[in-house]
């Protein structure tokens, strides 16, 4: 992906647009779900697919499940770290369990697998209120 740099083409960090931010959502398959319930935060790495300015993740019954029903503010994380370069993207938003067979269906199409063999019936989307990227290229101080 070509990105854009911003302001000077010295700077070691280019801010990426809206748009840029979801297309390397888009490449990932990997990223970090922040919840808080209760006064605790805690992170956990989930599989997701990120489709039509959405992400989704299918998840067991469990604490995750339990977390974002009692507060639904979350965090999203994915990042990549290649040959020179890197780049992370944050989405900050809302978590919901997917009710509706619609719905469910829907997401079922878009091949979101889980790398872990267990049995995963709960998916769960991210609506985006807020989402910021930043690609960086490594160096000398």
């Amino acid at each position: 992906m070509n990105l854009v740099t911003a302001g000077d083409d010295t700077s070691p960090i280019t801010v990426l647009s809206t748009a840029q931010s979801w297309e390397l959502l888009s490449q990932g398959r990997l990223g970090r779900l922040v919840l808080s319930a209760a006064g605790r935060i805690d992170i956990f790495p989930i599989n997701y697919v990120a489709d039509r300015n959405r992400i989704y993740f299918r998840t067991a019954e469990g604490s995750k499940l339990v977390e974002l029903t009692i507060h639904d503010d979350v965090v999203f994380e994915v990042d990549h770290v290649g040959e020179g370069s890197g780049w992370s993207v944050i989405v900050h938003g809302t978590a919901r369990r997917l009710e509706s067979y619609g719905e469910i269906a829907a997401v079922e199409e878009l091949n979101l697998r889980s790398w872990i063999p267990t049995e995963k019936h709960n998916y769960v989307e991210i609506v985006p209120t807020e989402i910021t990227g930043r690609q960086v290229r490594f160096g000398e101080e």
